[in-house]
């Protein structure tokens, strides 16, 4: 079975679009492209990867598709749709054409409506993701977690996958809020999670393994490996000790489980959730 980075992003850096790259972030204030990722994935065995958006707009998802006609290690894009739009159900058709495009994500977790997820016409925008078979990707702050479980008890038949296992505060080590919370979502069959992102929500330059063990024993126990994915969230892992680094970090974690159990996590899942060939 193919192994399989989950999450991951290209752009051609706008610092008037970008503006989510600060000055902190000095280091992603450039172009970061297929071929810059090419050789980390081949060094790393891995088959191919799925693109996630990382500006709000459609122009987005043609820019991906144009990486993935030139890039077969390209397996699947995760667009942008405005899920609120009157036309979405003719957007949807129309990227139904387009087979790379295997969902959408938005940036809730930048939203000043924190609940915007339980509004009835994003709510709807859903629903028309499943009906034309679309994941999303849910992404996330802990504070929003309470608003997706209310949404999921309503709602549970989308195909979900939360985005950096709802980004914990690791630096702190305040997990108690959000692993009640995370545990509770796991209870929902059709929501995934990616194993992503995470050493970014520690101390960049000085975490240790031992950081992110209490958030990892979470959630391998609550998703359990038949819905968990691995993903790098690269280039934004390059703030915080980079691809090398944080991926022998999840190669120590999953060092104990069985060989079925680490294909699932490291390819099966993903290829599963969105549907790869």
């Amino acid at each position: 079975m193919a192994r399989i980075d989950s999450h991951q992003h290209f752009w051609k850096y706008d610092p008037r679009r970008d503006t989510w790259i600060t000055s902190e972030m000095s280091a992603l204030a450039r172009d970061f492209m297929p071929e810059d990722l090419e050789p980390i994935l081949k060094k790393h065995q891995f088959d191919g990867c799925v693109v996630v958006q990382s500006a709000q707009t459609e122009e987005e998802n043609i820019f991906q598709l144009k990486n993935a006609e030139n890039n077969s290690f390209i397996k699947g894009i995760v667009g942008w749709v405005d899920l609120k739009s009157a036309d979405l159900e003719e957007r949807l058709q129309e990227y139904k054409n387009s087979p790379l495009i295997k969902g959408f994500r938005h940036i809730l977790q930048g939203e000043t409506n924190r609940a915007l997820m339980l509004e009835e016409d994003f709510k709807n925008g859903l629903y028309l993701l499943s009906k034309y078979n679309f994941t999303y990707d849910v992404l996330i702050y802990p504070d929003q977690l309470i608003f997706l479980e209310e949404f999921l008890n309503t709602t549970n038949y989308i195909p979900l996958v939360i985005d950096h296992i709802a980004k914990p505060d690791i630096k702190a080590g305040n997990f108690s809020d959000w692993s009640k919370r995370i545990r509770k979502i796991a209870a929902f069959e059709n929501v995934y999670c990616k194993v992503s992102g995470l050493v970014t929500e520690a101390d960049w330059l000085n975490w240790q393994y031992e950081d992110f063990k209490p958030c990892l024993d979470t959630v391998f126990n609550a998703f359990g490996t038949d819905r968990l994915m691995y993903g790098s969230d690269w280039p934004v892992c390059e703030l915080a000790g980079g691809y090398d680094r944080m991926l022998s970090l999840l190669q120590k974690y999953t060092s104990s489980l069985t060989k079925l159990e680490q294909a699932k996590f490291w390819g099966e899942n993903a290829t599963k959730f969105y549907h790869l060939a």
